[in-house]
Protein backbone atom coordinates (compact mmCIF):
# COMPACT_ATOMS: atom_id res chain seq x y z
CA UNK A 1 0.00 0.00 0.00
CA UNK A 2 1.51 3.65 -0.98
CA UNK A 3 2.61 6.01 2.17
CA UNK A 4 2.55 9.13 0.67
CA UNK A 5 0.08 11.17 -0.93
CA UNK A 6 0.94 11.14 -4.49
CA UNK A 7 1.10 7.39 -4.11
CA UNK A 8 -2.13 6.50 -2.91
CA UNK A 9 -3.57 9.08 -5.24
CA UNK A 10 -2.02 7.12 -8.16
CA UNK A 11 -2.80 3.91 -6.82
CA UNK A 12 -6.46 4.57 -6.37
CA UNK A 13 -6.91 6.35 -10.01
CA UNK A 14 -5.03 2.61 -11.57
CA UNK A 15 -7.61 1.12 -9.39
CA UNK A 16 -10.83 2.58 -9.37
CA UNK A 17 -10.41 5.40 -12.08
CA UNK A 18 -11.30 9.06 -11.18
CA UNK A 19 -14.35 8.35 -9.92
CA UNK A 20 -12.55 6.31 -6.70
CA UNK A 21 -11.05 9.94 -5.59
CA UNK A 22 -14.82 10.91 -4.55
CA UNK A 23 -15.62 7.55 -2.87
CA UNK A 24 -17.31 8.47 0.33
CA UNK A 25 -18.94 12.10 -1.06
CA UNK A 26 -22.22 11.35 -0.51
CA UNK A 27 -21.03 10.52 3.30
CA UNK A 28 -18.94 13.56 3.06
CA UNK A 29 -21.82 15.58 2.58
CA UNK A 30 -24.12 13.91 5.40
CA UNK A 31 -21.18 14.37 7.78
CA UNK A 32 -21.34 18.22 6.95
CA UNK A 33 -25.50 18.59 7.20
CA UNK A 34 -24.80 16.92 10.95
CA UNK A 35 -21.43 17.41 12.56
CA UNK A 36 -20.53 21.29 10.48
CA UNK A 37 -24.11 22.59 11.23
CA UNK A 38 -24.39 21.74 14.62
CA UNK A 39 -21.24 22.95 15.34
CA UNK A 40 -21.46 26.10 13.25
CA UNK A 41 -25.16 26.61 15.06
CA UNK A 42 -24.34 26.19 18.29
CA UNK A 43 -21.24 28.31 18.37
CA UNK A 44 -22.78 31.33 16.84
CA UNK A 45 -25.74 30.65 19.41
CA UNK A 46 -23.51 30.83 22.13
CA UNK A 47 -21.95 33.95 21.29
CA UNK A 48 -24.91 35.73 20.10
CA UNK A 49 -26.01 35.08 23.85
CA UNK A 50 -22.58 36.57 25.45
CA UNK A 51 -22.90 39.73 23.81
CA UNK A 52 -25.66 41.58 25.29
CA UNK A 53 -24.52 39.82 28.88
CA UNK A 54 -20.99 42.17 28.01
CA UNK A 55 -21.66 45.74 27.13
CA UNK A 56 -19.15 47.94 27.27
CA UNK A 57 -19.91 50.82 29.34
CA UNK A 58 -17.25 53.11 27.29
CA UNK A 59 -18.97 52.47 23.92
CA UNK A 60 -22.20 50.94 24.64
CA UNK A 61 -21.32 48.32 22.13
CA UNK A 62 -21.01 44.20 23.00
CA UNK A 63 -17.90 43.08 24.13
CA UNK A 64 -15.98 40.39 22.10
CA UNK A 65 -15.39 37.60 24.33
CA UNK A 66 -11.70 36.95 25.46
CA UNK A 67 -9.63 33.96 23.62
CA UNK A 68 -10.58 31.41 26.77
CA UNK A 69 -14.05 32.03 26.59
CA UNK A 70 -14.24 31.45 22.76
CA UNK A 71 -12.44 28.36 22.52
CA UNK A 72 -14.55 27.31 25.55
CA UNK A 73 -17.56 28.05 23.54
CA UNK A 74 -15.73 26.27 20.60
CA UNK A 75 -14.67 23.22 22.13
CA UNK A 76 -18.58 22.65 23.87
CA UNK A 77 -20.02 23.32 20.03
CA UNK A 78 -17.27 20.85 18.58
CA UNK A 79 -18.38 17.98 21.54
CA UNK A 80 -22.16 18.12 20.37
CA UNK A 81 -20.95 18.31 16.63
CA UNK A 82 -18.94 15.43 16.87
CA UNK A 83 -21.59 13.34 18.20
CA UNK A 84 -24.19 14.16 16.17
CA UNK A 85 -22.01 13.65 12.88
CA UNK A 86 -20.44 10.28 14.45
CA UNK A 87 -22.25 8.07 11.96
CA UNK A 88 -21.98 9.66 9.37
CA UNK A 89 -18.19 10.09 9.66
CA UNK A 90 -17.78 6.42 10.22
CA UNK A 91 -19.42 5.94 6.67
CA UNK A 92 -17.16 8.12 5.11
CA UNK A 93 -14.18 6.70 6.71
CA UNK A 94 -14.72 3.44 5.63
CA UNK A 95 -15.93 4.27 2.08
CA UNK A 96 -12.65 6.33 1.25
CA UNK A 97 -10.42 3.73 2.92
CA UNK A 98 -12.32 0.74 0.77
CA UNK A 99 -10.21 1.65 -1.81
CA UNK A 100 -6.91 0.99 -0.36
CA UNK A 101 -8.53 -2.28 0.78
CA UNK A 102 -8.06 -5.75 -1.81
CA UNK A 103 -11.43 -6.57 -3.46
CA UNK A 104 -12.42 -9.19 -1.12
CA UNK A 105 -11.76 -6.80 1.67
CA UNK A 106 -14.20 -3.97 0.56
CA UNK A 107 -17.69 -3.13 2.28
CA UNK A 108 -19.13 -1.75 -1.23
CA UNK A 109 -21.40 0.58 0.35
CA UNK A 110 -23.62 2.29 -2.53
CA UNK A 111 -24.10 5.30 -0.71
CA UNK A 112 -23.96 6.69 3.05
CA UNK A 113 -27.42 5.84 3.64
CA UNK A 114 -27.18 2.12 2.28
CA UNK A 115 -23.75 2.36 4.84
CA UNK A 116 -26.22 3.58 7.89
CA UNK A 117 -28.38 0.56 7.08
CA UNK A 118 -26.20 -2.17 6.84
CA UNK A 119 -24.22 -1.17 9.51
CA UNK A 120 -26.86 -1.46 11.71
CA UNK A 121 -28.33 -4.96 10.16
CA UNK A 122 -24.29 -6.28 10.25
CA UNK A 123 -22.93 -4.77 13.31
CA UNK A 124 -25.72 -3.43 15.32
CA UNK A 125 -26.81 0.15 16.57
CA UNK A 126 -23.49 0.10 18.93
CA UNK A 127 -21.68 0.61 15.19
CA UNK A 128 -22.90 3.73 14.42
CA UNK A 129 -21.05 5.16 17.73
CA UNK A 130 -17.76 3.40 17.06
CA UNK A 131 -14.75 6.44 17.51
CA UNK A 132 -17.37 8.49 19.00
CA UNK A 133 -14.83 9.57 22.12
CA UNK A 134 -11.80 10.07 19.91
CA UNK A 135 -14.68 11.71 17.35
CA UNK A 136 -15.59 14.19 19.30
CA UNK A 137 -12.02 15.04 20.81
CA UNK A 138 -11.16 15.60 17.61
CA UNK A 139 -14.47 17.76 16.69
CA UNK A 140 -13.34 19.45 20.07
CA UNK A 141 -9.99 20.27 18.99
CA UNK A 142 -11.12 20.98 15.37
CA UNK A 143 -13.92 23.83 16.38
CA UNK A 144 -11.57 25.27 19.14
CA UNK A 145 -8.92 25.55 16.53
CA UNK A 146 -10.86 26.85 13.46
CA UNK A 147 -13.81 28.87 14.80
CA UNK A 148 -12.03 30.00 17.98
CA UNK A 149 -8.84 30.91 15.81
CA UNK A 150 -10.36 32.76 13.55
CA UNK A 151 -12.15 35.09 15.40
CA UNK A 152 -8.78 35.70 17.42
CA UNK A 153 -6.96 36.16 14.38
CA UNK A 154 -9.15 38.18 12.71
CA UNK A 155 -9.31 40.44 16.07
CA UNK A 156 -5.70 40.96 16.09
CA UNK A 157 -5.40 41.32 12.52
CA UNK A 158 -8.20 44.52 12.84
CA UNK A 159 -6.34 45.66 15.93
CA UNK A 160 -2.64 45.48 14.76
CA UNK A 161 -2.38 45.74 11.29
CA UNK A 162 -4.01 48.34 8.92
CA UNK A 163 -6.57 46.14 7.60
CA UNK A 164 -10.15 46.76 7.78
CA UNK A 165 -13.09 44.46 8.43
CA UNK A 166 -13.32 43.18 4.29
CA UNK A 167 -12.63 40.54 2.09
CA UNK A 168 -9.01 40.66 2.46
CA UNK A 169 -8.87 40.57 6.29
CA UNK A 170 -11.38 37.34 6.03
CA UNK A 171 -8.95 35.19 3.80
CA UNK A 172 -5.89 36.10 5.97
CA UNK A 173 -7.84 35.36 9.11
CA UNK A 174 -9.37 31.97 7.71
CA UNK A 175 -5.88 30.79 6.01
CA UNK A 176 -4.53 31.11 9.75
CA UNK A 177 -6.97 29.60 10.84
CA UNK A 178 -6.78 26.76 8.48
CA UNK A 179 -3.26 26.37 9.39
CA UNK A 180 -3.77 25.52 12.80
CA UNK A 181 -6.45 23.46 12.54
CA UNK A 182 -4.80 20.86 10.17
CA UNK A 183 -1.83 20.91 12.80
CA UNK A 184 -3.99 20.68 15.89
CA UNK A 185 -6.03 18.03 14.31
CA UNK A 186 -3.36 15.81 12.43
CA UNK A 187 -2.71 13.42 15.03
CA UNK A 188 -6.31 12.98 16.21
CA UNK A 189 -6.77 11.89 12.79
CA UNK A 190 -4.74 9.34 12.53
CA UNK A 191 -6.11 7.69 15.73
CA UNK A 192 -9.77 8.07 14.45
CA UNK A 193 -9.45 6.88 10.93
CA UNK A 194 -7.57 3.68 12.36
CA UNK A 195 -10.05 3.12 14.89
CA UNK A 196 -13.10 3.96 12.60
CA UNK A 197 -11.88 2.05 9.32
CA UNK A 198 -11.54 -1.19 11.83
CA UNK A 199 -14.58 -3.69 12.18
CA UNK A 200 -12.82 -5.09 15.31
CA UNK A 201 -12.80 -3.81 19.09
CA UNK A 202 -9.80 -1.72 18.70
CA UNK A 203 -9.62 0.76 21.41
CA UNK A 204 -7.86 4.47 20.79
CA UNK A 205 -5.10 3.01 23.70
CA UNK A 206 -4.25 -0.05 21.51
CA UNK A 207 -4.09 1.88 18.42
CA UNK A 208 -1.82 4.10 19.77
CA UNK A 209 1.02 1.32 21.25
CA UNK A 210 0.02 -0.16 17.70
CA UNK A 211 1.21 3.28 15.52
CA UNK A 212 3.88 3.76 17.97
CA UNK A 213 5.61 1.08 17.67
CA UNK A 214 5.54 1.06 14.29
CA UNK A 215 5.98 4.31 13.12
CA UNK A 216 7.62 6.56 16.42
CA UNK A 217 6.35 9.86 17.04
CA UNK A 218 6.37 10.29 13.26
CA UNK A 219 2.60 9.41 12.82
CA UNK A 220 1.65 12.52 14.74
CA UNK A 221 1.96 14.54 11.50
CA UNK A 222 1.10 11.83 9.20
CA UNK A 223 -0.97 13.07 6.20
CA UNK A 224 -0.54 16.86 7.21
CA UNK A 225 0.03 17.80 3.77
CA UNK A 226 -3.44 16.42 2.50
CA UNK A 227 -5.10 17.42 6.03
CA UNK A 228 -4.27 21.18 4.84
CA UNK A 229 -5.19 20.93 1.50
CA UNK A 230 -8.78 19.72 2.49
CA UNK A 231 -8.68 21.77 5.28
CA UNK A 232 -7.10 25.09 3.88
CA UNK A 233 -10.13 25.78 0.88
CA UNK A 234 -12.52 24.66 3.38
CA UNK A 235 -12.02 26.93 6.23
CA UNK A 236 -11.33 29.78 3.65
CA UNK A 237 -14.88 29.42 1.87
CA UNK A 238 -16.48 28.56 4.88
CA UNK A 239 -15.37 31.91 6.75
CA UNK A 240 -15.74 34.18 3.57
CA UNK A 241 -19.10 32.83 2.99
CA UNK A 242 -20.37 32.98 6.87
CA UNK A 243 -18.97 36.72 7.12
CA UNK A 244 -21.23 37.74 4.71
CA UNK A 245 -24.18 35.62 5.95
CA UNK A 246 -23.49 37.43 9.79
CA UNK A 247 -23.18 40.77 7.79
CA UNK A 248 -26.58 40.20 5.98
CA UNK A 249 -28.64 38.96 8.86
CA UNK A 250 -27.24 41.91 11.30
CA UNK A 251 -28.45 44.61 8.47
CA UNK A 252 -32.02 42.37 8.37
CA UNK A 253 -32.29 42.30 12.45
CA UNK A 254 -30.42 45.65 13.20
CA UNK A 255 -28.25 43.29 15.21
CA UNK A 256 -24.82 46.16 16.08
CA UNK A 257 -21.53 45.36 15.05
CA UNK A 258 -19.20 43.30 17.87
CA UNK A 259 -16.65 45.56 18.88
Amino acid sequence: MPKTMTGTFMHVVKHNGLRGLYSGLSASLLRQLTYSTTRFGIYEELKSRFAPRHIDPATGKPKAPSMGVLIAMASASGFIGGIAGNAADVINVRMQHDASLPPAQRRNYAHALDGLVRMVREEGVGSLFRGVWPNSGRAIAMTASQLASYDVFKRTLLRLTPMHDNMATHFTASFLAGVVAATVTSPIDVIKTRVMSSSGDHGVIGVLKEVYAKEGMRWMFKGWVPSFLRLGPQTICTFVFLESHRKVYRKIHGVPEPE
